[in-house]
């Protein structure tokens, strides 16, 4: 079974759901040294089993798939009918599907893919997977992952059989991991956290959140975390799959800082401030996955036109730091400058 210890570099890929997350992103990160992913959100099961299969057939290292598990279903549907006119009256050509109770985004059926392909690792997001499916997974020989953001999170995860935690702070870029929609997100710092949870876990821990430099690194692998998960880090790297406007976006002048929205899907997330969060992050419902479908659409047209205002910008906190380049040439840079600031 796979071990965070065998990596070579204690690098995770993030797995990013939408498009950014590539086979050729998670290929380059395993054969880099690291353990790059897969994001299971939003894809269908055969397009998942497909990427799958591609990865397995480029490399024969470790690497990893993300799940998304099944939210509660709709609790406000006035509040997400209100919100989808006012998208309907700022967007006239577009056209909005219904809104429906629940989306479990498929999990069972993504459940029995990473088992019939034997993933090596698996992770969980958005809460705990059932006992049943850690049990079947496990069966498989996957390792198991899952994403917790706060103490209370992790001593409940630990009763849920899983083999390590990815500790997701606040800097994070992209939907914070809580395990309810309507939750509000911790906001004690990265560092802080990994503190707090190592008092209070003793499985393995990953850390996630903001991170862009050697000398953090250091610090968070000293602190008692065995890896480092990069998002944002990653964006701007050949193998990336998120669209040109966004890569752009991280470096221009005109987006200077992040917020924390539910504009974009009614969960909380981090991106850079552009006219969508200014517009809609006080009236978006918080009923997650629905506000996400619904601002699908215009977000889908804004990537067409190449237009930043309009697209969910995913960034942590560290955003300008994202540099372009092969995957493997910023990982190895990070890990060089991590055992340098280590020798300081």
């Amino acid at each position: 079974m796979f071990s965070i210890s065998d990596l070579y570099i204690a690098i995770v890929a993030a797995p990013m759901a939408g498009g950014a997350s590539t086979p050729n992103l998670a290929v380059a990160v395993s054969d880099a040294g690291g353990l790059g992913f897969l994001a299971g959100g939003y894809k269908t099961p055969q397009a998942l089993a497909e990427q799958i299969v591609d990865v397995q057939q480029r490399t024969k290292n470790p690497f990893g798939v993300n799940l998304f598990v099944p939210q509660a279903p709709l609790t406000d549907r006035a509040a997400v009918e209100t919100y989808r006119g006012m998208l309907a009256r700022e967007n006239p050509a577009a056209t909005f599907g219904e809104i429906d109770e629940t989306d479990d985004d498929w999990f069972a059926d993504k459940v029995a893919v990473v088992i019939a392909h034997k993933v090596p690792v698996v992770s969980f997001t958005f809460g705990l997977p059932p006992r049943d499916s850690v049990e079947r997974i496990h069966s498989a020989g996957s390792f198991l992952i899952a994403t917790v953001t706060s103490v209370p999170e992790a001593l409940e995860a630990v009763d849920r059989g899983v083999d390590a935690f990815c500790v997701q702070g606040p800097e994070a870029g992209g939907h914070r991991g809580t395990f309810a929609t309507r939750d509000e997100p911790g906001t004690l710092a990265l560092g802080e956290l990994l503190i707090a949870i190592r008092e209070a876990v003793t499985l393995p821990l990953i850390v996630a959140g903001g991170i862009h430099s050697g000398g953090q690194i250091a610090s968070l692998l000293a602190a008692g975390a065995e890896a480092v998960q990069l998002g944002t880090a990653l964006l701007r790297t050949d193998e990336s799959g998120v669209n040109r406007a966004h890569q752009d976006a991280l470096v221009d002048p005109r987006f200077t800082e992040t917020v924390i929205t539910r504009a974009f899907s009614g969960r909380p997330a981090r991106a850079l401030r552009n006219a969508f969060t200014t517009a809609h992050d006080a009236t978006a419902p918080r009923e997650y996955p629905q506000v996400h479908h619904l601002t699908k659409t215009v977000r889908a047209d804004a990537a067409r036109r190449g237009d930043p205002d309009g697209l969910a910008l995913w960034a942590g906190t560290g955003f300008r730091e994202a540099s372009t380049g092969s995957a493997a040439t910023v990982l190895a840079r990070l890990w060089a400058d991590t055992h340098a600031a280590v020798a300081l």
